[in-house]
């Protein structure tokens, strides 16, 4: 069996408030995008699972990536029985695209799928949270508004038909904890879920990443390279998440692929929204 686990991107990202147990409650939208990485699980030959990597390299062990763990949980919990992963890896990693948390939940649906388990979606992104804050969402991979620590999602409403986006990713990672360290939580007045339901042209300074100055401002190429977009005709540019990533919507094709030009030393993908 094989699928294209897919990225997705933040439209807008408030972080609201510090946990106790030191995450932070934040609200965003979460975003599904056709950038896909390759994953492959088939029976296994061996008495265990096995996990092949290949394309981006992934500085993880086999045993601490999220496919992995994925398949340990549903072992534990359902007996799955040993398969053999091979995963092709396209989606740049520190990012703010998800790539990893998609792998493990769209594993998660394979594994599900493969052996008949029978899991409703509801009690499969349950066990997805535990693996990271967002594999919740790629189990649904519909536009979600996430709060609480990006686990608790909620339907949203997003119109972007008809718009293109063009993603560019500099040689820069910005560490998740490196960018939470520099924020000062604030009780959000406009949440983005509010923001996403007006008409495209009225984002630009109202759905905000609350990452952008202090992540920008180690980095000021992100900046530079979001401004960029804005000059080059995109209606809305950002950061996804806590970056490095910058996204722009355009309102064609041609205008998100001569865009593209200006930003050859990146990773760059462009596709329909």
């Amino acid at each position: 069996m094989i699928c294209f686990p897919n990225a997705k991107i933040n439209l807008g990202l408030n972080i609201v408030a510090r946990r106790p147990d030191g995450y932070h409650d934040i609200e965003t939208v979460f975003y599904p995008i056709a950038l896909t990485d390759v994953l492959e699980i088939v029976p296994g030959k061996g008495d265990d699972a096995t996990l092949t990597c290949y394309g981006r390299t992934v500085d993880c062990p086999v045993e601490k990536n999220l496919v992995m763990k994925a398949y340990r949980l549903m072992q534990r919990l359902y007996g799955v029985p040993a398969v053999d992963m091979h995963l092709y890896k396209h989606i740049p990693d520190g990012a703010g695209l998800g790539g990893g948390s998609s792998d493990a939940a769209h594993a998660m649906t394979m594994l599900n799928d493969m052996f008949g388990l029978g899991i409703d979606r509801a009690t499969l992104a349950s066990h997805a949270a535990t693996l990271g804050a967002d594999c919740a969402f790629f189990i649904y991979n519909t536009p979600m508004m996430a709060t609480g620590i990006g686990d608790v999602l909620t339907p949203v409403e997003v119109d972007l038909n008809g718009r293109y986006l063009l993603l560019a990713k500099p040689d820069v990672s910005v560490p998740t904890r490196e960018a939470y360290a520099r924020v000062v939580p604030a009780p959000s007045q406009l949440s983005p879920a509010q923001v996403v339901g007006w008409h495209l042209e009225q984002w630009d300074g109202m759905l905000k990443n609350d990452f952008e100055p202090s992540v920008m401002a180690a980095h000021p190429l992100l900046w530079a390279m979001k401004t960029a977009m804005m000059q080059a005709g995109a209606r809305y540019a950002c950061m996804s998440g806590s970056g490095s990533s910058i996204v722009g919507i355009f309102d064609s094709v041609t205008m998100a692929e001569s865009a593209r030009d200006k930003f050859a030393d990146c990773f760059t993908h462009v596709c329909a929204l």
